[in-house]
């Protein structure tokens, strides 16, 4: 069909007016003469008032009517910086252009690309309409805007956002009116930005009015392959950021940007930066989800400068594939609220990037868990505490917080953290592995002797898991140690100085050890300087779908598949199962469903037996056996039993009727220990 357009015959006889009935060769030149003399009365009577417009702003730009062609760049490295920056458009464009490359053979027309400034980065079709546009530079690095060679098809479809045609003596300069031209903006699909314009041209026997259709359907078969790319930069992009971000929360706000610094995805923005990102948005508006545009990233390393004021808190990574940087992650960690201690000090303090990295690792947002971490925090970050004593049931992540209070000691994570489990120690080696030995100190020793992991850990924290283990003969020798800050090698008389911050961990309950005589009173009172309890997963309300969000997209990131989608019935079955394994049990089961996963959402028959079965008593029992009321606390929990009984246990609507939060109702059911039962 193309080619119908376009076909003329290689020596035309009729008069040029015979292609558009509108247009008059003497007439129109007559009417740029009388507006350049500023008769524009007439001028209006015989042109277009699209010319006539951009004729007045040629006239009113100081554009010399005489010029007789375009600027051009043509120094190479230039012209390569120009491809590399405009490869996108150049990459939607070649589908296209290669298909109507061949249909111009021999029409005496070429099709060209230019970028948003109007310099020609792409020509093709009939090479003899090519090497004869080099004469005005209507070829590659070329700048045809209207402000620098007039009225003309690229540059006035530039101006105007919308598809031109200019015909011979309509152009404003005299040197390109032996020319003529269609040509069609091509948009941003995700902004609406003018990215850049395609143009049919070639010597006025080309000319049909329909022209300008051709050049329109070239723009949006442009833009469809731009909309394609930038779904799959979007796909790749969140790939990236899973793939580099272990440490991201699931309550922490997140913009993803791509090269070009426009937001491809955004969740949970703080209300501080998306005030900041409205009013750096070119078009505000309260559905900002396309309208956020940052400045284009260059080097992430200087990125965060380039951002508005507002928006310089975040951390940024950045996202890279195929040819280097594609886009960037900008984190809005998530803060609690300021709360007072006992003792009246604030509970928050200004923590290093460091820190607040290593607190993003550990998941969840009920409160006696942000109390645990803002604990770790604020104890790694005071060089008085040198014990600290973290407790909770196993699988509960004790381990993340012995790495939360190295990460954030005044030391920083470049000093050493040593992890020893002294519930994986025989009671023989259990001298040598916290203190070492010289050579030859024992049947079994090693030659060259042995430092201990005191003396593996000096300058850093020593993580001793599981200490309630510990032998009752090794922990006297341990007091020494932590009151002299000496060690002894065994079979060494020399003792070595140790600054060694000690992070004890047990699921026990060492104060009942103490009372039956396990455990020295003397040894647990100097590790519990401070305390930290890190509360079960079954106390922790809402943070368990945090945690199956955060493990469950994790885990697909490794894997490279999509993460798994859970039916609202099984969410609400994890959401009540009372964990006994704590997290360590959850990750187990999200690994278990992505290892078994049938394709669909996971449902009922999809979880473990025992998750399934353990539900709260049966409502119709709890009404059958309703006793009085006595106190605000069994008001509450009937209130709860009725509003479960009313949804058929189905906890969003029980929630919703009660008119409380979904993560609240967990809670509650946690709190007074209801169990369910599903169907």
């Amino acid at each position: 069909m193309a080619q119908t357009f376009l076909q003329a015959p290689r020596n035309p006889v009729r008069p040029q007016a015979a292609a558009d009935p509108d247009y008059d060769e003497r007439s129109t030149i007559d009417a740029l003469e009388a507006m350049l003399s500023g008769d524009t009365g007439t001028a209006a009577g015989l042109v277009r008032t699209l010319i006539q417009d951009s004729w007045g702003r040629c006239a009113t730009g100081g554009i010399d009517v005489g010029k007789s062609e375009a600027p051009l760049e043509s120094d190479k490295s230039q012209i390569e910086q120009l491809t590399h920056a405009n490869r996108d458009l150049l990459a939607a464009a070649s589908r296209s252009f290669s298909a109507l490359g061949r249909m111009l053979t021999g029409t005496g027309a070429m099709l060209v690309l230019g970028d948003r400034e109007g310099v020609l980065i792409e020509t093709i079709g009939d090479q003899r309409t090519i090497h004869a546009g080099m004469d005005i530079h209507l070829g590659i690095g070329g700048q045809w805007t209207e402000d620098v060679i007039g009225t003309n098809g690229i540059g006035t479809a530039l101006r105007l956002g919308e598809p031109v045609f200019v015909h011979a003596a309509e152009h404003f300069c005299s040197g390109i009116r032996a020319w003529t031209c269609a040509g069609a903006p091509i948009r941003d699909p995700l902004d609406g930005s003018i990215l850049g314009v395609v143009d049919l041209s070639g010597h006025p026997e080309i000319f049909r009015p329909h022209n300008i259709a051709l050049v329109a359907a070239a723009a949006r078969e442009i833009e469809k392959a731009l909309a394609e790319q930038i779904g799959k930069d979007r796909i790749r992009l969140l790939e990236a950021f899973i793939a580099s971000a272990p440490g991201y929360r699931n309550r922490d706000g997140l913009m993803i940007v791509d090269r070009r610094g426009r937001s491809i995805y955004h969740r949970n923005l703080p209300d501080d930066a998306r005030r900041e990102l409205l009013e750096t948005s070119a078009a505000p508006t309260a559905d900002d989800r396309l309208l956020i545009k940052l400045p284009e990233i260059t080097a992430a390393a200087d990125y965060q400068d380039m951002l508005p004021p507002g928006l310089r808190s975040c951390h940024i990574s950045p996202l890279q594939f195929d040819d280097g940087l594609r886009g960037a992650a900008l984190v809005f960690p998530w803060r609690s609220p300021n709360r007072q201690t006992q003792g009246g000090l604030p509970a928050t303090r200004v923590r290093s990037s460091a820190a607040e990295d290593a607190a993003a690792g550990i998941v969840g947002e009920s409160e006696a868990l942000l109390e645990a971490v803002d604990i770790a925090c604020r104890v790694g970050g005071s060089p008085e505490v040198t014990s600290v004593l973290i407790d909770g049931e196993t699988g509960v992540g004790k381990e993340l917080f012995a790495r939360l209070i190295h990460t954030a000691s005044r030391h920083g994570p470049g000093s050493p953290f040593v992890a020893l489990n002294c519930g994986a120690i025989t009671r023989e080696l259990f001298g040598s592995e916290l203190f070492g030995h010289v050579a030859g100190a024992f049947t079994g020793a090693a030659r060259e002797g042995k430092p201990g992991v005191f003396e593996l850990a000096n300058g850093g924290v020593l993580s001793l898991d599981e200490i309630g283990e510990m032998p009752l003969e090794i922990q006297p020798f341990l007091l020494r140690v932590l009151e002299d800050r000496i060690v002894h090698r065994i079979g060494d008389g020399r003792g070595r100085p140790v600054a060694v911050r000690l992070v004890a961990s047990t699921n026990r309950d060492l104060k009942k050890e103490v009372e039956a005589g396990r455990f020295r009173r003397d040894l647990y009172y100097r590790i519990s300087t401070v305390t930290i309890s890190v509360p079960p997963l079954r106390e922790r309300g809402g943070d368990v779908e945090l945690l199956v969000d955060h493990l469950n997209r994790r885990l697909a990131g490794k894997l490279g598949v999509e993460p798994l989608e859970f039916a609202s019935a099984a969410m609400d079955a994890l959401m009540a199962y009372r964990w006994p394994g704590n997290v360590r049990e959850l990750k187990n089961l999200i690994e278990r469903l992505h290892i078994l996963s049938r394709g669909g959402p996971v449902g009922l028959r999809d979880l473990p037996a025992e998750i399934v079965s353990a539900g709260l008593r049966p409502a119709e029992t709890h009404a059958a056996g309703r006793q009085a009321v006595r106190s605000i606390e069994d008001a509450e929990r009937e209130a709860i039993l009725d509003a479960l009984a009313a949804s058929d246990g189905n906890l969003s609507r029980a929630a919703q009727s009660l008119g409380i939060s979904r993560p609240t109702l967990y809670r509650k059911i946690s709190q007074h220990d209801l169990r369910r039962t599903f169907a």
